[in-house]
């Protein structure tokens, strides 16, 4: 019993059982589901937000103009580092090795350690280079500009995993004994997704049971990025429920775990289309002693941490699909150029100067909307949860129709290796590795069909506030346009529309979803 930490009898049959035997599959109710992801929704809004005025009709220019600028000492200070890092990247990373051998050299990790890139928004009082979301957004740029499984290292340590929720809501303590390993290079993860979760967490079966001042985790944890090189994770599992006004409320809480701890175990690591040396693998927890001082923000706080965390980490991956547009824009021009057929070079046919006109507008609005989102992450006093939701939803998308024309335009060479290409004597320009590598951004952090979902959620939810109480009828969250239909009062519909009715035909409400 004492080497079992003082667990009693029934604590050691629940453990054992999750260590040897695989858990049932939580069956997760409709209403479950929603509960749970509606608790994690930030639900006021303390700070102004642009795109959340435009659903309310109102145009707030005085919040993006002047163009929120980037300071002059934070530029100074951060363009020594931006220099090193892209001189290192250029002489010291072979990109088509990456690609062929599955893996980051231990150089180029070490390399990277000794520029402080793994501790790049760490404060300096805390042994990182303490620069800013936009300085660290440009230098993910740079990173994207090269290598596609390093801006993931570099961002699954630094976006979401511990630096970020660390600095919003760590506490003092969890700061002073973390962030100087992690500005050091110490490679942290983020542990959520199962193989039941996804985006919908109620589904969640990784435990986290109080012994004392001790949690006990179990569980397993699918597609954690970095997670097989990692030395910290954030891992959110459920903790036991509370009755809150008589009705029970389910529970997330996020833990800081080291991976050395003993029943810390990587069983599998897993491999991808693109990015061919993600560190991402299958992690499990068999009776994980977890200090009760590790508990990040605190209990039941997990996914509403997750989801502020991400307001900012989704600012990484639009930075990198302007690094890849401006890479692709760059391809395209130059064989648009070279490559001559019917007696000219094919850039001086419609065809394919249609194609690199778009690439090149796509490119510049994607790369407006990508620091505009930074810089207002930067200059603080913005809400950007709809904003970075947006900037991720359209350069990931914007981003992949720009790699798919030069494919198109480089035709059977964008189509080659560039290991095929050397080999035969040609420039080995990587184009099919740019889209093996960029298609996972359409899913993750958010896949298209979930932003579109949170958007929709929040432009409904911010009209309903503005409406009278329609009485507590339940609305489906998969179908926003039903639940503006159904909290609009009675004489609420647009002027011109027949009163008396609370629910105009759908067609008619779509077109009104259309004008927000």
């Amino acid at each position: 019993m004492k080497a079992d930490g003082g667990l009693n009898g029934l604590k050691i049959l629940h453990l054992r059982r999750m260590a040897t035997l695989a858990p049932p599959k939580r069956h997760v109710s409709a209403d479950e589901a929603r509960e749970v992801a509606e608790a994690a929704r930030e639900q006021e809004w303390a700070s102004p937000s642009f795109v959340r005025d435009l659903f309310l009709g109102t145009l707030r220019m005085d919040l993006i103009h002047p163009y929120p600028e980037q300071d002059a000492d934070e530029i100074a200070r951060a363009k020594p580092f931006l220099d090193k890092l892209e001189r290192f990247l250029r002489e010291d990373v072979d990109s088509d090795r990456i690609d062929r051998e599955g893996e980051i050299p231990d150089d180029v990790i070490d390399g990277l350690r000794k520029l402080g890139a793994f501790g790049i928004k760490i404060p300096r009082e805390y042994d990182g280079l303490g620069l800013s979301q936009l300085s660290y957004m440009k230098a993910i740029e740079l990173v994207s500009s090269v290598d596609g499984s390093l801006t993931a290292l570099l961002s699954a340590h630094q976006s979401i995993g511990v630096p970020q929720p660390l600095k919003l809501f760590g506490s003092e303590a969890q700061k002073k004994k973390y962030f100087p390993r992690l500005a050091k290079g110490a490679i942290s993860a983020f542990a959520l997704t199962e193989e039941s979760v996804g985006s919908d967490p109620a589904a969640m079966e990784t435990t986290a049971i109080l012994d004392d001042d001790t949690w006990v985790l179990n569980g397993e944890k699918l597609w954690c990025t970095n997670g097989t090189k990692a030395e910290l994770l954030v891992v959110m599992a459920r903790t036991p429920s509370k009755m809150v006004n008589g009705k029970e409320k389910k529970q997330i809480t996020a833990f800081i775990v080291e991976t050395d701890w003993p029943g810390v175990e990587v069983v599998h690591r897993c491999h991808f289309m693109g990015l061919k040396a993600l560190f991402n693998g299958v992690i499990r927890f068999t009776n994980v002693r977890v200090p009760k001082e590790n508990v990040l923000w605190g209990e039941g706080k997990g996914l509403k941490l997750a989801l502020i965390t991400l307001n900012t980490g989704r600012l990484t991956l639009p930075i990198s699909a302007v690094a890849a547009g401006k890479r692709c824009l760059e391809i395209a021009r130059r064989w648009a150029a070279e490559r001559v057929q019917w007696g000219r070079p094919i850039g001086q046919h419609d065809a394919i100067a249609q194609k690199i006109g778009s690439m090149a507008a796509n490119t510049l609005a994607m790369e407006a909307v990508a620091e505009l989102c930074g810089a207002m992450a930067e200059r603080g006093g913005y809400d950007i949860r709809l904003e970075a939701a947006i900037a991720k939803l359209y350069n990931s998308e914007a981003g992949w129709r720009i790699i798919d024309d030069t494919v198109q335009i480089r035709g059977g060479r964008g189509y080659e290796t560039a290991d095929s290409l050397r080999a035969r004597g040609e420039p080995p320009v990587p184009v099919e590795r740019i889209m093996r590598d960029f298609r996972i951004n359409l899913i993750f952090e958010g896949s298209s069909e979930i932003m579109h979902l949170f958007i929709a959620r929040e432009a409904v939810a911010v009209r309903r506030a503005q409406l009278p109480p329609a009485g507590a009828r339940r609305v489906p969250l998969d179908d926003p346009v039903r639940a503006e239909a159904r909290a609009a009062p009675v004489g609420a519909l647009p002027s011109g529309r027949r009163r008396g009715r609370a629910v105009c035909d759908g067609g008619d409400l779509r077109a009104r979803a259309a004008t927000l």
